[in-house]
């Protein structure tokens, strides 16, 4: 029987360009049209990555004595090729599909050998235990790593829009403007701390003005995290000045009961900066 599975394995591995095509052209046919040229032109690169798949399973049944080892083989394939299928643009639904489809290429090859070569039920059985739990390894693999790639593209997308939502902006030496635009959350105050704090550090900086023009809101927590901000640039001999206050959010302040008296605040930006010049 160890014979035969092994012969089953070899039989994968020197066909395992024409299995790679057969599940390729199977899943292709079930592709919209428009999806179909996006796939032409990375079709190549795609039937080598079926072919070396599919070759795994044919190692794993030639090497019979060795099959656990190929769940740590799959395992880095998984991880390997989740994250090249995402870069490819493929979504994670669609590369599932191909699923179905190496099952039953691999099993219509095993199908063939047996009646080619007489096997017994055991050594059909058999191969199937040894290539079912390989694949299962392969799909949760492949998926654990396409889904963490994703969302550590998402984490890195969000952290660069981040920090291009807090520009320090340098007016003159010694001096520059932190325009705020939009809502201030926990974890862009938090963003906003280091960053008027890096910029302070490398500017040199000894007046930063923190523009509130385009903040939508400020409750509390953005009133206190301002404070921490200005407070820590004070330590570093920064002087803070507020600029940009909208009469809806001012109103707002005095209800909810914000004392902005240790401040200083200026109407605008502009008009902060023509003070500035003059004092210069």
């Amino acid at each position: 029987m160890i014979k035969h599975i092994k012969n089953i394995g070899q039989a994968i591995i020197e066909k395992k360009y024409e299995i790679a095509k057969e599940v390729h052209e199977k899943r292709f046919s079930e592709i919209p049209v428009e999806e179909r040229k996006k796939i032409l032109a990375i079709e190549k690169e795609i039937l080598e990555i079926r072919a070396h798949f599919i070759a795994i399973f044919g190692k794993a049944l030639a090497d019979f004595e060795n099959k656990e080892h190929y769940y740590d083989v799959l395992s880095q394939w998984g991880k390997d090729t989740g994250e090249q299928i995402y870069n490819m643009g493929v979504p994670l639904d669609e590369a599932l599909k191909d699923t179905n489809h190496y099952r039953g290429a691999i099993w219509k090859e095993i199908k063939q050998q047996a009646y080619q070569h007489d096997m017994s039920l055991d050594t059909v059985f058999e191969a199937q235990e040894i290539l079912d739990p390989l694949l299962d390894q392969a799909v949760y693999s492949f998926s654990l790593r396409y889904v963490t790639f994703h969302k550590e593209t998402l984490d890195n997308a969000n952290s660069a829009f981040m920090e291009l939502s807090v520009p320090v902006v340098p007016l003159i030496t010694g001096v520059a403007v932190l325009p705020l635009i939009g809502n201030i959350d926990t974890q862009r105050a938090q963003l906003i701390m280091e960053e008027a704090l890096l910029q302070a550090n490398k500017l040199k900086l000894n007046k930063l003005f923190i523009d509130l023009s385009g903040v939508a809101i400020v409750d509390t927590m953005v009133a206190d995290r301002i404070f921490m901000v200005i407070s820590a640039l004070k330590l570093l001999g920064v002087h803070t000045i507020l600029t940009g206050i909208r009469p809806e959010i001012a109103q707002t302040i005095t209800q909810i009961g914000i004392n902005f008296s240790h401040v200083e605040i200026k109407a605008n930006l502009q008009q902060a900066i023509e003070e500035m010049k003059t004092l210069v």
